[in-house]
């Protein structure tokens, strides 16, 4: 059985300039907000729980910069390819990192496919960026120290 995207199966939110402006009030709030009532069509309020306020404050920052939000849990699976679309990498590059062990994986039943949790590809991207903030301080720190060649 064919398997379906779950990138194009998730819930992508790309802003309007409307959107954008309302995004970017609920954002200055944010360091404020630790609370808010989410009020239905009928008049009915419901509290929403910590973790959905910061949901709402997270995506409200992206939205309100300009940037689309996707919403999938960080425990489903994806592809090399969907891995890649996510990094902005080629699901040959992506194949390479598997079979390095930079990012883990698991070989589906009985088959060379293989599938990666959405955590470790988050988690591979977090190291990269600090990898790739350190190389920019260092350069930084070089430059500054005006070394000879």
């Amino acid at each position: 059985m064919a398997r379906s995207s779950v990138l194009s199966e998730a819930t992508r939110v790309e802003p309007t300039s409307d959107d954008r402006d309302r995004a970017a009030e609920i954002n200055r709030a944010g360091a404020e907000l630790s609370q808010a009532i989410l009020r239905l069509p009928s008049g009915q309020e419901i509290a929403l729980s910590e973790s959905l306020v910061a949901v709402l404050i997270a995506s409200a920052g992206q939205l309100s910069q300009g940037h689309g939000v996707t919403v999938l849990a960080t425990e489903v699976c994806l592809t090399p390819a969907e891995a890649g679309e996510l990094l902005g990498l080629s699901r040959p590059f992506v194949a390479r990192l598997l079979d390095a062990g930079e990012i883990p994986s698991e070989h589906l039943p009985d088959s060379k496919h293989r599938l990666v949790r959405l955590v470790d590809v988050l988690e591979f991207q977090a190291r990269r960026e600090r990898r790739r903030a350190g190389r920019r301080r260092l350069a930084d720190a070089v430059q500054a120290a005006d070394l000879p060649h």
